[in-house]
């Protein structure tokens, strides 16, 4: 665990905390409001989430070279990470575009 100082190991878990909190948020508002592009916006982040803890377990064993194939799980899940979550921002966007066209 020598690899990070204290502030930076914060600001990772506090990071990987939050971003499990705004997936539970938005899974939350999706239930509320039935909008199924929301729900597909909470799932598109679990790749993200994924890539954090990825990360947080490589610094925890201090960067060991046994575990290094996980800088290229969390590279790729990070790419993907991204790739969900555009896909899921444009649905939100066209099924916000269909509901004012037919209100």
């Amino acid at each position: 665990m020598h690899s990070l100082s204290l502030p930076t190991w914060v600001i990772h878990i506090s990071s990987v905390i939050e971003w499990a909190v705004a997936i539970w948020l938005i899974w939350t508002y999706n239930k509320q409001h039935g909008d199924r592009g929301w729900g597909g916006l909470a799932w598109a982040m679990f790749p993200a989430l994924i890539s954090a803890m990825c990360a947080c377990t490589w610094h925890f064993f201090d960067n060991a070279d046994s575990l290094e194939w996980l800088v290229t799980v969390q590279a790729f899940l990070t790419l993907f990470g991204n790739c969900t979550l555009a896909i899921a921002a444009y649905r939100i966007w066209k099924i916000s575009l269909q509901k004012s066209k037919s209100t």
